[in-house]
């Protein structure tokens, strides 16, 4: 496949991740490959919209694990990581004992009074042979006991009791991992049925007719199947833990367990931590007009003392006071937020307290957060709107209509700053899981630090220390320039290993930019200097962004040298960044990379108020299939889970996790800490506006 046409097959994907969802709600049950279905086979049910799960299914010698999200209330995708055990290379067929693969599915009706769910789907959509499949399945719910599902299957599940080929031959395979869209729906189509009957809330029996055969597994004897025939039983342990038990083909048993996460709801019920403080009220200006007497600015001592009492009130929430500026109405604070994780609760914290520092006849307040020495935005309330409407129904929608968000601005030249701000110096010391693929990694001890000498201007590193390991080092045997595929050798020789050591500088350029220049060890692997300009007017769903990159490779050992690669290249990015609404998050990079191929990279994201996050990605070169290694291209799904999401404490550390069906040296990119994007949107309109009702907590 060419460039060009494979470009079409990324942006269609990006195009579909981010269709408007319906209305309705429906919830099915998973299957053995994690996805909505019935026992081996798939169903016309939908999970709810942003449902996550985790499933891992043992059968005989074979174990699958499978992460699945359902994007939005119509589509949703899987990635999927298998093993065989007792795999016999010496057999024809694959020679792989592992596999890798990526699923889509969309639900084109949902269930009416008289109609079935219908949905659509592809079963390893860049398939190798092994699981590659396609289907349509309809599923009707009888009362509220009994499910009857009927499909068609093809490829994999088309491989038993087929009934001709409608739509024509099946061509070859492609082995280079690419989108086979030419075999898609051809070749021999099979009929597969099913029920599922609900006992009671905790109990579900199952049965179904498959249509897969399971060929690779039965010609290499792992597999026996004497009978189309499954059946299974299931146990609904609460809303998030499920157990299965099954018979397969009259000889296999199975066991699954799935995990089924909601974003949207955090276990714990909520964020816990210190309740706010109520607004203070002033005294009716009739009551006592010589409290608003704006008299008190030419005390010389009154600023000092109005910083320091914020200072000390904001402490307790994380919240550092950058610097403070006022008139006799109007007062600007510029903030940082070390803690909470929502922008709105930040900006609602720091109205309260200042509710109860400043002199009565102040009306305005300016909350200007800041990030990484940079102010991101402007937030201005009027104080008497806070008063009026703290204990009104709605209070927060009727709050946000008078607040307005603007450009930050520069800072004022009479600010009062804190000299105990600059420099400053912190660090930490945590466990690190790193996960090359979904069961091989390793876990380390991570010792990060990070001087700010200015504001903007920050000198950090880091140095890993492996604890235990089962990654395999491997041998890289690409043709490209090894800027990724020897990764295994930087995690045998550099232990410990110096990961980064980078002076940045951040700053405001001119209105709605924002800069960063980043120099030093920037990455385990590459070395240099990175520049960063990003367009993002407050109040705009679309951002531009462009980076150039100079970087030189690193040693194996972790240290500070260069000698033994002779390695270094110019790679940049022109960037468009766009907010679909309702949580979608859409971005498209185009550009050169490390391997010095040229492309672009789509990725589209679901982010929920609460850190949650959830996307896919994929990037499209001028390297061919062949060059480029096992996965034809690059791609996969990632996932951020906040901490405060499970603990419920005031937290912005987050776990990250990205799976690729494979990786290769093309389409990489170098690894920046603190890009511009991310934090400086969670600050803006399209950022403070999802989850606006916490700016009273």
């Amino acid at each position: 496949m060419q460039l060009s046409s494979r470009l079409v097959a990324v942006l269609a994907l990006g195009t579909a991740l981010v269709s408007p969802p319906a209305l309705a709600e429906m919830s099915g049950t998973l299957n053995l490959n994690g996805a909505t279905g019935l026992i081996d086979m798939p169903s016309g049910d939908a999970q709810r919209d942003s449902t996550f799960s985790f499933s891992t299914t043992l059968l005989g010698p074979i174990t699958r694990s499978t992460l699945s999200f359902q994007f939005s209330e119509r589509l949703s995708g899987s990635f999927r990581f298998q093993t065989w055990r007792d795999w016999n290379s010496e057999l024809p067929g694959p020679d792989k004992e592992s596999d890798r693969s990526i699923d889509l599915r969309y639900q084109v009706l949902k269930e009416g009074k008289y109609t079935p769910a219908l949905t659509i789907g592809l079963q390893d959509l860049t398939a190798k042979g092994l699981f590659g499949s396609e289907y349509i399945a309809a599923t009707k719910t009888f009362g509220d006991k009994l499910k009857v599902t009927a499909g068609l299957g093809w490829g994999r599940l088309g491989s038993d009791g087929g009934i001709g080929s409608p739509f024509g031959s099946r061509p070859p395979v492609d082995p280079t991992g690419t989108p086979n869209a030419d075999q898609w729906f051809r070749g021999e189509a099979a009929p597969f049925a099913g029920v599922e009957y609900k006992l009671n809330d905790s109990w579900t029996l199952k049965g179904e007719y498959s249509s897969d055969a399971y060929v690779v597994e039965d010609r290499r004897g792992l597999i026996e199947r004497d009978s189309p025939f499954n059946f299974g039983v299931e146990y609904q342990r609460g809303p998030a833990t499920r157990f299965g038990a099954y018979s397969l083909g009259g000889k296999e048993f199975a066991l699954a367990f799935h995990i089924i996460l909601d974003p949207k709801s955090r276990p714990t019920g909520g964020v816990t931590g210190r309740a706010p403080e109520p607004v203070k009220a002033r005294p009716a200006r009739a009551a006592d007009p010589e409290a608003y007497d704006g008299g008190w600015v030419t005390q010389a001592d009154a600023g000092s003392l109005l910083r320091k009492n914020l200072a000390k009130r904001l402490a307790v929430d994380g919240i550092a006071v950058e610097n403070l500026s006022y008139n006799a109405t109007t007062v600007q604070v510029r903030i940082r937020n070390g803690r909470i994780d929502a922008g709105s609760q930040a900006i609602g914290r720091t109205a309260r307290a200042l509710s109860h520092v400043m002199p009565a006849s102040v009306e305005v307040f300016e909350i200007v957060p800041v990030v990484n020495g940079v102010g991101v935005s402007k937030v201005t309330i009027r104080r008497s709107d806070l008063e009026a409407l703290e204990y009104t129904a709605d209070n927060s929608t009727l709050l946000r209509e008078r607040v307005t968000i603007g450009e930050a601005g520069p800072v004022p030249d009479y600010a009062l700053g804190d000299e105990n701000l600059y420099p400053k110096f912190r660090w930490g010391l945590r466990p690190v899981v790193r996960l090359g693929e979904p069961i091989k990694g390793d876990i380390g001890l991570r010792l990060s630090a990070a001087y700010d000498l200015a504001p903007g201007l920050v000198l950090s590193g880091s140095i890993y220390k492996e604890i235990a390991s089962n990654r395999d080092p491997g041998t890289s045997k690409s043709p490209l320039p090894h800027v990724r595929t020897d990764s295994g050798r930087y995690n045998e020789f550099g232990d410990p290993a110096l990961e980064r050591l980078t002076l940045a500088w951040f700053a405001r350029p001119g209105e709605n930019l924002y800069s960063r220049v980043t120099f030093g060890y920037l990455e385990r692997m590459h070395a240099g200097v990175s520049g960063e300009v990003l367009w993002k007017p407050v109040d705009s769903p679309l951002a531009l962004g462009v980076e150039v990159n100079y970087t030189k490779q690193r040693d194996t050992d972790g240290g500070l040298g260069f000698g033994e690669y002779d390695y270094d290249i110019v790679t940049g990015h022109v960037s468009a960044y766009y907010d679909f609404g309702n949580g979608y998050l859409g971005q498209l990079d185009v550009g050169r990379y490390l391997a010095g191929d040229v492309g672009a990279t789509v990725s589209v994201d679901r982010v929920f108020a609460n850190g949650w996050r959830v996307g896919a990605f994929a990037t499209v070169t001028d390297v061919s299939p062949e060059d480029f290694g096992e996965a034809g291209f690059d791609k996969g799904v990632r996932l951020t889970i906040p901490f405060n999401w499970a603990l419920g404490t005031d937290n912005r550390r987050a776990v990250g996790l990205t799976f690729r069906p494979g990786s290769g040296d093309g389409g990489a990119r170098v690894n920046v800490e603190d890009r511009l994007y991310d934090p400086i949107r969670e600050y803006h309109s399209d950022g403070l506006d999802p989850d606006w009702g916490r700016v009273w907590r």
